[in-house]
């Protein structure tokens, strides 16, 4: 018998694909393809499309909160410390891919496609509360600060990804987010 496919193999794999040809491309096709499988092995752990675009989503989030953990490791007052305590965990070239990724995937939602339009909302959702815990004061005041700072990073590193690392950079620095 040869060699037998676990889920996370299958997940590890979507999520490398996605990271070389964009979620637009992922199809199990493809990914069977890559793999060396059959597509309805892929099918097996993944019945819908939807459904493996979701974990590929949620994979991407948890690589996201694995950068940023070490960089929170203390409670920030309000978004641009906490900001300030991010931006050199994210501002690296080793991170861009991924941001080129969720970005993608922002996009697939802000034009209503299926799944994006209902699980990047949920994404940022979750975001957002697990953004609050490192944050200190109201969980009314939490929540503000904490989307504030996801507006903030995820400008700078919107513009990191369209105009380069140095206008995020200078953008960073004006903003007061480094020195």
């Amino acid at each position: 018998m040869g060699y037998r496919h676990t889920k996370q193999d299958i997940l590890d794999a979507s999520l490398a694909a996605a990271l070389d040809d964009g979620l637009s491309q992922l199809t199990f096709g493809r990914l069977a393809a890559r793999l060396g499988i059959n597509d309805r092995t892929v099918v097996y752990y993944f019945p819908t499309k939807q459904d493996l675009v979701a974990e590929v989503v949620m994979s991407m989030g948890v690589q996201l909160q694995v950068m940023l953990g070490q960089a929170f490791a203390e409670p920030a007052e309000n978004h641009l410390e906490l900001a300030r305590k991010a931006w050199p965990a994210l501002a690296h070239a080793e991170a861009d891919p991924i941001f080129a990724l969720f970005f993608e995937a922002n996009g697939l939602a802000a034009a209503r496609r299926t799944p994006y339009s209902t699980l990047i909302p949920q994404l940022i959702d979750a975001w957002t509360d697990w953004v609050m815990t490192f944050l200190t004061g109201t969980a009314r005041q939490r929540r503000a600060e904490a989307e504030a700072a996801i507006a903030l990073i995820d400008g700078l590193l919107l513009l990191r990804q369209l105009a380069g690392a140095a206008a995020a950079a200078r953008a960073a620095e004006r903003l007061g987010v480094t020195d």
